[in-house]
């Protein structure tokens, strides 16, 4: 079992900036990706940003150019640092991580407005 920790949530205002981290722990025994997803209020949950096994980053495209996804393996902890906030950026942030199974945190809420 792998335990999935985010923080860094929160109310911001549109152009604001505002950082999560997603800490892992457990039984880490394989090379692993991580990523962050977000689920707007009754809408899917979509992939942001992630980062596999392999170190190769992805962005959704409304992502790129604003958001950057960083992972510390020592810590195997993941950061998504979000800058230029938009409304449309409203959602529940989920962590994802993936090994030989699918983890999920319990999401930590981002509310873009003014």
């Amino acid at each position: 079992q792998v335990h999935l920790v985010e923080s860094g949530g929160g109310l911001v205002q549109p152009g604001g900036s505002l950082n999560l981290s997603c800490a892992a722990s457990g039984d880490i025994f394989r090379p692993y990706a991580m990523g962050w997803y977000r689920q707007p209020p009754g809408r899917l949950r979509r992939l942001v940003a992630a980062i596999t096994t392999g170190d190769q980053i992805t962005y959704t495209d409304s992502a790129k150019g604003r958001f950057t996804i960083s992972r510390d393996k020592t810590k195997h902890t993941v950061y998504l640092q979000m800058s230029s906030l938009e409304p449309d950026d409203t959602g529940v942030y989920y962590c994802n991580f993936y090994s030989d199974k699918n983890y999920w945190g319990e999401g930590t809420l981002v509310t873009i407005s003014s």
